[in-house]
């Protein structure tokens, strides 16, 4: 019986996906050690509506494997990570070389039905005034966006609210690289560059068309985003959703790996959904729990059992399913 409610459930979703908002799996925040393609019939099989897909593991299985995995499982293929290396930091010359390849990569997502990339923006500027990295970032997002239009296909860039993002040097935290010397001078401040929903929206629109962003519950919520800033968005500007949500702490000791389900804290999700609905978001909602809510040791059917009946219970409460 609950089986069958699931099943009827899922097919609501997906009936509605078009249309409406609909639940995404992203396999990394809550069906860990599970590779492609088996996320995607996890992700089918527990009722999800579409997944945030795996690019190399697709790609390497090509375009008709994927369609017709795809096509089985009633599943979309929701939004990929964008599939350049580091595009707004390499040099003009590494930068203008990786166009091409991702002239055949934007040409593969949008032949198996996926209309989207996401990209995470860097919440400072280790280097030049915020002002000149702007323009650094807009140029670089204006030709990535130049290519990705030529296949319909759009650009959501996720903002950092957190924090830890603006006061962390560019690149601190990393692994692997040399050692620091210890007799060099301390790398300058970091300068806050891009980290709240606004700005990031006032970059795409001067960007391309085809920018916008991928809005984070929880980085909307540590940015002291409200409401108000969703409903003054356009809809054409919110490529992709992630929701989790978090306890009440200070600011400084807020990690990003401190995440609950959603409906388990203190972000106003109700208001969150509401306002996406009432603006007019079509597309996929990825409930991204990462950290020790759902252990890595969870079997991945129940995580990924747990995040969506979380996720579609805020979601329902909103009006946003």
């Amino acid at each position: 019986m609950a089986a069958t409610a699931l099943a009827l459930l899922a097919r609501d979703e997906r009936a509605h996906a078009q249309s409406r908002m609909f639940i995404s799996l992203p396999p990394w925040a809550v069906a860990r050690n599970v590779q492609w393609p088996e996320q995607a019939r996890l992700a089918a099989r527990v009722g999800y509506g579409g997944i945030d897909w795996a690019f190399g593991p697709a790609r390497t299985a090509g375009v008709e494997a994927t369609r017709a995995l795809l096509a089985e499982l009633k599943i979309h293929a929701t939004i990929v990570n964008l599939p350049m290396q580091n595009p707004l930091d390499v040099d003009e010359d590494a930068f203008a070389a990786q166009l091409p390849k991702l002239a055949d990569d934007a040409a593969f997502c949008a032949a198996i039905g996926c209309s989207r990339f996401q990209f995470v923006l860097r919440a400072t500027t280790g280097g030049p005034t915020k002002e000149e990295r702007w323009k650094i970032v807009r140029a670089r997002l204006a030709a990535i966006a130049a290519v990705l239009a030529k296949h319909d296909v759009r650009l959501g860039l996720e903002f950092l609210g957190p924090l830890v993002f603006r006061t962390r040097a560019a690149g601190a935290g990393r692994r692997g690289g040399a050692a620091p010397d210890p007799n060099a001078a301390p790398p300058p401040p970091p300068l806050p560059f891009v980290w709240t929903l606004p700005e990031t929206v006032k970059l795409s629109e001067e960007s391309a068309p085809n920018v916008g962003v991928t809005l984070d519950a929880w980085h909307w919520y540590h940015s002291g985003g409200t409401v108000a800033e969703i409903l003054a968005t356009n809809p054409s500007r919110i490529v992709h959703v992630h929701v989790s949500d978090a306890r009440e702490m200070p600011p400084e000791q807020v990690q990003d790996n401190m995440r609950l389900l959603p409906g388990e804290g203190i972000i106003d999700l109700h208001g969150f959904f509401q306002a996406l609905t009432k603006i007019g978001y079509h597309g996929g909602v990825a409930p991204e729990t990462i950290g020790p809510r759902i252990p890595d040791d969870m079997p991945p059917e129940e995580s990924a059992r747990l995040a969506l009946e979380a996720t579609r219970a805020v979601m329902k409460k909103a009006g946003a399913l």
